[in-house]
């Protein structure tokens, strides 16, 4: 039964923001970064592409350094839930703790989309992407919510997403990537900056 229940997954398509604007245990933020995919595909996840690297403002502005921002692709043998938490293990190994939102962070992985897996109702995610904004500075999830309730509301998010998957479709809001992308506002996307001649992939 476990069997069958892993290889439903193993060919399916998920997407994982990788963030950090403070250094751990392994350096900068990068470099945290890129150990932590080798941490993933050590757990026996794979990661089939990454976008290109991003640097973003911290948020609220002025609170600390920049953040490096990039989406990784990945298929994995594991449910959903399975994959969050070997998230969870390896922003523990690399220093994070969850205590304040929007603190900042010498690593955040989370995980974006799971082809059309809705997680757990289409109710329940409705009612986080609809929590009002000063409530979502104080709240967060204590369980899986898919897709990733704030990806519409990120470009930070988007833009990397978009260099890999430009056209997968949100199931509950009906609205590719690039849709929800291109009705960011303006402002928002241009402080987003390409960093050039970055891997991450390294073998």
């Amino acid at each position: 039964m476990g069997r069958d229940l892993h290889s439903q997954w193993a060919k399916t398509r998920a997407w994982i923001a990788f963030g950090a604007n403070l250094p751990s245990v392994v350096g900068t933020p990068l470099e945290t970064l890129r150990a932590a995919v080798k941490q993933l595909r050590d757990a026996g996840v794979t990661v089939t592409a990454v976008s290109r690297v991003y640097e973003t403002p911290c948020f609220p502005a002025g609170a600390g350094p920049d953040y490096v921002n990039f989406v990784a692709e990945v298929q994995s043998a594991d449910a959903p839930e399975e994959l969050l938490q070997t998230l969870h293990r390896i922003e523990a190994r690399f220093g994070r703790v969850r205590k304040l939102r929007w603190a900042g962070r010498s690593i955040d992985l989370d995980l974006l989309a799971v082809e059309q897996e809705i997680r757990p109702d289409v109710v329940s995610v409705r009612a986080w992407i609809t929590l009002p904004f000063v409530e979502q500075s104080v709240r967060a999830p204590d369980q899986l919510i898919l897709p990733h309730p704030r990806i519409q509301d990120r470009a930070f998010m988007l833009i990397p997403f978009a260099d890999l998957a430009a056209d997968w479709r949100h199931p509950i809001l009906d609205k590719t990537v690039r849709e929800m992308l291109d009705a960011r506002p303006t402002d928002e996307k241009s402080e987003i900056k390409l960093m050039p001649e970055v891997e991450i992939l390294t073998d």
